[in-house]
């Protein structure tokens, strides 16, 4: 019989949309709360609905995961459509309850071969194992094969990022009024890596531009042993000119990810960065 996989993520991955409808990746939304209502990601809420809301909002939204039944619900319409095995690819189990769905969801689906994987990653970093496994199902990969890979490149994803404001970590109580005064007079750029499923200052600078040239010289340290290169951001005007410094580091396509709610809510407006997968 010939296999079939499907790759389904949440909303966290921060892929556009084209390339998940081109790839067929179906992503399942977590929801936004501001208050009293709740909104879907990507349904309800566009991402610059998200940007707009936040600056006039005095506190933070919340970020919900989805239910099991959202899950259930794409596994088996990718079933209906044919598919015999589903790879599906969640953000760190460590920062949110989805995969718990994710699993749920699969125990309850049994007309299709469905695998779950904590990739202990987020935003474009499990952006591109989605893409990675997506393409080599449509090159004919089966679920052992492709959930390999998504599992070997959940160990091989590096995220690196760099803060602009300290706004909402101040907003969230993650940091005090007095010190987010301090930093922000400093113009101190908090930069963080995904480590091991959580988020992590990975050191600060003084600057904007130190802060982007800090994240070209942590890519190029990896000159050589790298792949998939990819750059999220969080409604900044000075991408392009970022992707431009990469450029001559990496030679290959750059993909390049909106930050949507789910991370946006944490890292706040201008955050950006990027993932890569580390080769051997």
């Amino acid at each position: 019989m010939t296999q079939t996989v499907r790759i389904v993520t949440d909303s966290s991955c921060d892929l556009p949309a084209q390339i998940a409808d081109e790839l067929g990746i179906s992503i399942v939304p977590l929801s936004i709360r501001f208050g009293d209502e709740e909104l879907i990601d990507r349904e309800e809420l566009t991402t610059a609905e998200f940007w707009t809301r936040c600056a006039s909002s005095p506190t933070l939204p919340e970020t919900a995961a989805p239910a099991p039944g959202q899950f259930e619900t794409a596994y088996r319409k990718l079933a209906d459509e044919g598919a015999t095995g589903i790879v599906v690819l969640c953000l760190s189990a460590a920062l949110s309850a989805t995969i718990q769905s994710a699993e749920l969801a699969a125990k309850s689906v049994e007309e299709v071969d469905v695998r779950v994987i904590d990739t202990r990653t987020l935003t474009i970093g499990l952006g591109t194992i989605a893409i990675a496994c997506a393409r080599a199902a449509r090159d004919g990969g089966g679920v052992d094969e492709v959930e390999q890979l998504g599992r070997e490149l959940a160990d091989r994803t590096r995220v690196f990022g760099a803060l602009d404001t300290l706004e909402n970590l101040k907003k969230g109580g993650r940091i005090g009024n007095a010190k987010a005064m301090l930093a922000t007079a400093l113009s101190i750029k908090p930069i963080i890596e995904v480590t091991g499923g959580q988020v992590e200052e990975a050191g600060k600078q003084r600057t904007r531009s130190k802060a982007l040239a800090f994240l070209v010289e942590k890519v190029r340290s990896y000159d050589g042993r790298m792949e998939n290169l990819a750059v999220m951001h969080a409604d900044c005007s000075d991408v392009d000119v970022f992707v431009d410094m990469l450029r001559p580091i990496y030679p290959g396509e750059i993909v390049v990810g909106e930050i949507g709610p789910v991370i946006g809510t944490h890292g706040g407006r201008g955050t950006i960065g990027v993932a890569f997968h580390e080769t051997t």
